[in-house]
């Protein structure tokens, strides 16, 4: 298979940063997407039942410590927690109300002496590698130094592409609806994350049961912090804007430090943590590790497969809608052949698999799974598919959010596509109060707008469903409860070469358009370049009038994705617009992408 983009979280391709942070690769773990890396001085986060026992702090870690998914019936376990102490583990968590209990043991014989055990269903061993000494004692992730940000907040391409913009002056989204960032930390003192992050409701699930001091949700990467702006970045003048601006953020912190590996009693643990914690909907963009897929035929998978299933199954009867990214390495999840990226806790061999192996949480029942549009309607070129898996679909590719430390970057993967349909599931939310998880299933799959197949023997199915993009791409406008406003769309999804000192134009034919331009005639920009500062941007009217959208600014930056807005009233509407773009420098070069024109 082809490996994650971005080394490891449902893994992410890093694209570019500014302000502030460097964006790197992932480290190993399973990221769908991108990586994160959080931070607070809030109060830490209350505890609710039936959240996991912690162990004792000072336990003795010793070398060979593995980690098992021991399976009981639902309710009180103390029998069976006791035969573990007998036999040379210890609970490290217990949760009595789904019946899973996460034990450590030194002892090579421990998983079978213990399925001989009374009451015992199922035991599994979560890893391939020891547990590591931190946790017992973890230590929390660092706070970062935060930049400041000057005034500006343009529109980004992948909020104009799913109407984001225009649902905002609808319905920004209800401080009632709680949203869940399952990842590796979320910076809550991010200048766009801070008006919105709930603190209280924030914890780590690192290793296996709820820390609740306050940070311990912060970000041992970047991966989270990218994520949570997409969903609710603050309308607040600055930065970016996330899809549902007005709802809270709570970080769930599932990644382990230093690897960023997304072990199985960490999703248990912060799917308990979402039900008892009232979130509407949680974003989940990682795969749980150290399997890519889980085979029902391994004892130990088959118990990972178990335990996380009942976790998904709490908190969705809790009220707490999943939603996953559907992974990167442009494999089809409908027809599987082999895993050769597994374990990746110690090392991966080729193995042969079939349809009843899953990525889990992503092809759970009852989850939403989402793959990457590339520029406008396209498929991702690394987003995985499969008829009758993927849910919906979501622009992935060049996203610019959040980061730690006040900064702001791109990234690609369907971890980016994901929280723009978490937004999206927020919103419907927000719009109806009292809907339930499989009622916001039914709407994200009721508002997506259908895309046709391309030419591509991949992607089978109809218009209306098929492998690549499910029921279509996510509509936030719609998702508001308001249908697109009256105006026509016209767009050029051609290349045109942008070379050194050289002038290119791109046309657009507009027809069917009564009288002049709107005074907000919307001009959506995709322009690829590896220095922005070169270029000026300029739209050209039918008559020949120049409205400058871009001048020489942004220096360094890679790439101009955005919706601008012009007051073009005074021009007749019908007629050829171009996007006119020079280019008055040396070394560097570009394309224009795409671009389109909003009457």
């Amino acid at each position: 298979m082809i490996p994650h983009i971005s080394s490891r979280p449902r893994r992410t391709l890093v694209l570019a940063a500014t302000l502030g942070a460097a964006l790197a690769f992932g480290a190993p773990g399973a990221l769908a997407g991108t990586l994160p890396v959080a931070s607070s001085t809030a109060p830490a986060a209350k505890a609710h039942a039936p959240a996991a026992v912690p162990a004792s702090r000072n336990a003795t870690w010793v070398a060979g410590t593995r980690a098992y998914l021991v399976i009981t019936a639902p309710g009180d376990s103390s029998a069976v927690r006791s035969a573990i102490a007998a036999n040379g583990g210890t609970v490290f968590s217990n949760f009595d109300a789904i019946g899973v209990i996460v034990a450590h043991s030194a002892s090579s014989g421990f998983a079978a002496t213990m399925r001989g055990v009374a009451g015992v269903q199922q035991v599994g061993a979560t890893r391939t590698s020891d547990v590591p000494a931190d946790a017992y004692n973890p230590a929390l992730p660092a706070d970062p130094a935060q930049a400041s940000t000057p005034a500006g907040e343009p529109v980004r391409a992948d909020m104009s592409q799913i109407k984001a913009d225009q649902a905002w002056a609808v319905n920004p989204g209800s401080a009632s609806v709680k949203v869940g960032i399952l990842d590796t930390g979320v910076d809550d003192r991010h200048q766009d994350l801070a008006p919105n992050f709930d603190a209280a409701d924030s914890v780590s699930c690192a290793y296996g049961k709820p820390d609740t001091r306050a940070g311990a949700w912060r970000d041992v990467d970047t991966h989270g912090t990218h994520v949570a702006g997409t969903i609710a970045a603050a309308k607040n003048g600055k930065g970016v804007v996330g899809v549902a601006p007005g709802v809270r953020i709570s970080a769930v912190r599932v990644a382990e430090p230093g690897n960023s590996f997304f072990f199985a009693e960490n999703t248990i643990c912060g799917f308990v943590w979402a039900g008892d914690h009232g979130f509407k909907v949680t974003n989940n963009s990682y795969y749980t590790d150290p399997w890519q897929f889980n085979c029902p035929d391994n004892i130990d998978q088959a118990a990972i497969i178990e335990g996380v299933k009942r976790a998904q199954e709490y908190a969705e009867g809790k009220g707490s809608l999943q939603i996953a990214a559907a992974g990167n390495e442009n494999y089809d999840l409908a027809h599987k052949t082999t895993d050769s990226a597994s374990p990746n806790d110690s090392t991966p061999v080729t193995r042969t698999i079939t349809n009843a192996c899953l990525d889990i949480p992503t092809e759970l029942p009852g989850v939403v799974t989402v793959a990457a549009n590339g520029t406008g309607v396209t498929k991702a070129s690394f987003s995985n598919y499969g008829q009758g898996v993927i849910d919906v679909a979501a622009p992935g590719s060049n996203v610019y959010s959040t980061v730690p430390g006040g900064g702001y970057g791109s990234k690609s993967g369907t971890s980016m596509a994901t929280p723009h349909v978490v937004g999206v599931a927020a919103l419907i939310a927000s719009a109806d109060p009292g809907i339930t998880p499989a009622q916001i299933r039914a709407k994200l799959a009721a508002q997506a707008n259908d895309i046709a197949c391309p030419s591509d023997s991949r992607c089978t199915g109809t218009t209306a469903s098929n492998s690549f993009f499910g029921e279509g791409q996510v509509d936030a406008l719609k998702a508001v409860g308001t249908t697109p406003p009256p105006g026509k769309y016209f767009e050029n999804l051609a290349d045109f070469a942008v070379n050194d000192n050289a002038t290119v134009e791109s046309p657009i034919a507009v027809t069917g358009v009564t009288g002049n331009a709107p005074a907000t005639l919307k001009v959506g920009v995709d322009i690829k370049h590896t220095y922005i500062g070169d270029l000026k941007v300029d739209l050209v009217a039918p008559d020949g009038t120049v409205y400058t959208l871009h001048n020489h600014a942004g220096g360094s930056a890679d790439n101009i994705a955005q919706t601008y807005t012009v007051n073009a009233s005074s021009e007749l509407g019908n007629g050829t617009w171009k996007l006119r773009v020079n280019d008055n420098a040396a070394s560097d070069t570009g394309k224009i992408d795409a671009w389109n024109l909003t009457f």
